[in-house]
């Protein structure tokens, strides 16, 4: 096996002449004296096609020295279940072959980053070189003549020949070929007609006519003979078409593993030990698995976070580019959260682990990606309708193909029929039908992962390039989510820290972002709290209670409305003019009186007004759904320039709200981030939730954004939008190829050119479809999102 990382300014004489070593870790042969890394280990040298490879050597050289690293199917961890790639409703508890396309199964769940090579990929590579091998003398005996080389056939003899083809093409069709024959001969009992059925059908009819022509040749009829006398044999036909078939399924897989580089990217991310602060004070470095939650760790200058946790002790920035997608690193204090494999920056940092193992963001990332690059997309239907039907008509093509040269083609008409027919099996194999959604699907998951956008399946990714309207919350969607208080204002014989202490006493037992901000601004006034006692919140209009034995209220004016509480029409106006800044009013009302008010704001974000802009761009009609006064929230929208408002909102009605919208015919996505917004995200078409949001939020949506911020949604769409590009450009490939390439394999240009398309062009042609598939579906990997 070549090693792919070989210096092209090395010629070929160059590289003859260089010894030749073997990679411990990947299996690659490596040039020695090439420029290669190197490292002695027990008084050897060992050398390596990489830097990668030579790192992870040298950090466990017993680990690929025993052959741990070498791992197979069959060493998996008991319990692990296999599914296909481009059928991943087949399930099953071992190893084999999908019954439906025919495809090696592979192991479910998310890898290690320690497996070894992919053991089809490597038992494939290995059929590759040595039915390569074999092929080629065959081919030039076979089609020497054709190219000034006649001279070695004549050199051996027809009879001579044609038996060192038989030699040489049966361990490339009997054994490199081997694993097409057992997957045709499934196909057929499991009745899915697939791409394996047509080649074992190809190249077993040509292998077997040849046979029988070198063995028996009396058997034949003159229809089958030339003008010399002899049987044709296609022997050359059936090994180049095994070869590159096998060359085909070993780029498909090498496509396949590097669609899953996103995954070994971000498994990559995690450091492996951390530096735990021990009762003692003393810092000590254990592996990542040793962490439990609670441990408080040291995180110093330029270190990776090792676990998610929230700062205890210390000042810095962190680089969450590669969580989040964001450049700009986060300013982290006490009591700020960190997210596992972000960078620190210039600071030292003591954090307390919150979340660990498979609980991590990194680990959540990574498992959501898998299960999506695993995950059929709608389109996919088609492609699957098109393939089971395809394959059926394609045989009966080539039995008229090989019928019809039989009989009216030119002698030897059989033979003429024979090559017809395999060309058309070999031409038609589906393989790019059956590649053309998955690849794109695999590709456009890693690359929304690195983005910061995570795909829970490809439904959800075919969906989104379809919808019209989005429907979003103001509060920690729109804006910050962190509401400042911006002002309190006193009625009657009232005073501004009586309404304040009233208010942040009633406030301090929830949890509700306006609360919060009331609280945080009474303790910035130096405001002193009470404890409220009979705390009852009013769904969608505020909360009631008792301060220092007098009866509070805190609400909109429906609240107000419901204790019987009257409000001036001075009030009302205040009230209005702050609504119009922006401003959430809530009214404070003491032993059936009102008060006073408070006035709490919630920022916009900065990238807010310029995501909208780019949302309408991509063809979004934006209704924002809030539980804001109106004025308030038209005030917002006025500045966003929104297309509509929908207010007053109770958290049921917003699920009731995308359900209108459907019902006049829009196809919606729904974002937010609170428990709140689970129903609607459930009901929308595509759900998105703020990755800074409830768990239950995400767990409702379709599509997640690891960081909160409608920046985020853009670059989903336009991966949406690509993806779906991308997956209509791959079945135009194969399916035009197909349609254009049959009539072509069956003869239907040779009475104006009065030449047949040999099987070899044919299986040529055929693994160019899929190269053309694999090669489209990879260009989403370097899809600008920003």
């Amino acid at each position: 096996m070549s090693c792919q990382h070989c210096s092209p300014e090395e010629t070929q004489e160059d590289l003859h002449h260089q010894p030749v070593a073997t990679d411990p870790v990947c299996g690659m042969e490596v040039r020695i004296g090439a420029g290669k890394p190197s490292h002695a280990h027990d008084g050897e040298t060992y050398h390596f096609c990489s830097q990668r490879c030579h790192d992870r050597f040298v950090d466990d050289p017993d680990h690929f020295l025993t052959g741990a690293h070498l791992q197979s199917y069959e060493d998996m961890p008991e319990g692990t279940k296999y599914t296909c790639p481009m059928d991943p409703e087949i399930i099953r508890d071992e190893p084999g072959d999908c019954p439906i396309c025919g495809m090696a199964l592979e192991p479910m769940g998310v890898p290690t980053g320690e497996e070894g090579p992919n053991p089809e990929l490597v038992d494939f590579a290995r059929r590759f070189w040595v039915g390569a091998v074999l092929t080629v003398p065959v081919l030039l005996l076979a089609m020497g003549p054709m190219i000034g080389l006649d001279f070695l056939r004549d050199a051996l003899g027809e009879t001579r020949a044609v038996w060192a083809e038989l030699v040489l093409a049966t361990p490339v069709v009997l054994w490199s070929g081997w694993p097409f024959f057992e997957r045709g001969v499934k196909s057929v009992i499991n009745r899915h007609l697939n791409m394996f059925t047509l080649i074992a059908m190809g190249t077993g009819a040509a292998y077997i006519f040849s046979v029988v022509a070198v063995l028996a040749p009396d058997v034949f009829p003159e229809a089958f003979r030339h003008g010399s006398g002899h049987v044709g044999v296609y022997f050359e036909a059936a090994a180049v078409i095994i070869v590159l078939v096998l060359l085909g399924q070993i780029m498909e897989l090498r496509a396949r593993e590097q669609t899953g580089s996103a995954i070994r990217a971000l498994l990559d991310l995690a450091p492996k030990t951390a530096r735990r602060v021990e009762s003692d004070g003393e810092d000590r470095e254990v592996a990542l698995d040793m962490i439990r939650t609670g441990d408080r760790l040291r995180v110093r200058p330029g270190e990776k976070v090792p676990v998610d946790g929230v700062v205890v002790e210390g000042r810095s920035s962190v680089d969450e580019s590669m969580i989040s997608g964001e450049p700009v690193p986060v300013e982290k204090v006490e009591g700020e959260p960190v997210t596992g494999a972000t960078v620190n920056g210039n600071g030292s940092l003591v954090i307390e682990a919150r979340r660990v193992g498979k609980d991590t963001v990194l680990s959540q990332i990574v498992e959501m990606v898998a299960n999506a690059q695993r995950s059929r997309a709608p389109i996919q239907k088609f492609a699957d309708m098109a393939s089971g039907r395809f394959v059926p008509a394609v045989i009966a093509v080539a039995a008229i193909a090989f019928i019809a040269w039989s009989i009216w083609g030119p002698e030897p008409a059989s033979a003429y029929g024979l090559i017809a027919a395999v060309s058309v099996l070999i031409i038609a194999c589906p393989c790019a039908l059956g590649l053309a959604t998955p690849m794109s699907v695999m590709t456009a998951t890693g690359r929304g992962a690195q983005a910061g956008v995570l795909i829970k399946n490809a439904e959800a990714l075919e969906r989104f390039a379809k919808v019209d309207t989005l429907v979003v919350d103001k509060t920690g969607t729109l804006t910050m989510g962190k509401p400042e208080l911006a002002a309190v204002i006193a009625f009657s014989n009232n005073n501004e820290d009586d309404v304040l202490t009233a208010a942040a006493s009633l406030e301090r037992g929830s949890e509700h972002p306006l609360a919060e901000a009331i609280v945080q601004g009474a303790k910035s006034r130096g405001v002193t709290m009470d404890t409220a006692d009979e705390f009852e919140a009013v769904t969608g209009k505020g909360v009631t209670g008792r301060v220092r034995g007098r009866a509070v209220a805190l609400g909109n004016a429906a609240l107000m409305d419901a204790q019987g509480i009257a409000v001036s029409e001075a009030a009302t106006g205040e009230a209005n003019v702050r609504r119009d800044d922006g401003e959430t009013v809530m009214f404070v009302a003491v032993d059936g009186q009102l008060a006073g008010m408070v006035c709490v704001v919630d920022p916009i974000k900065p990238t807010t007004a310029q995501a909208l802009e780019d949302l309408h761009k991509l063809g979004f009609r934006i209704v924002m759904a809030t539980g804001d006064n109106e004025r308030t929230a038209k005030s917002v929208a006025a500045r966003l320039g929104l297309d509509e408002v929908r207010a007053d909102v109770l958290p049921r009605d917003k699920a009731r709200i995308v359900e209108e919208l459907q019902a006049d015919g829009h196809g919606v996505a729904m974002a937010g981030d609170g428990v709140n917004d689970a129903p609607a995200l459930a009901q929308a078409d595509v759900g998105i939730a703020m990755g800074t949001g409830a768990d239950v939020a995400i767990e409702s949506a379709g599509l997640t954004l690891v960081k909160g911020d409608l920046t985020g949604i853009v670059r989903a769409r336009k991966l949406a939008l690509a993806t779906m590009r991308n997956i209509r450009e791959n079945l135009f490939f194969a399916l035009i190829y197909n349609a254009a390439g049959v009539p072509v394999a069956a003869g239907i240009l040779y009475p104006v050119f009065g030449t047949m398309l040999s099987p070899m062009i044919a299986a040529a042609a055929m693994s160019l479809s899929s190269v053309s598939v694999i090669t489209n579906s990879l260009r989403l990997r370097s899809v600008q999102l920003g």
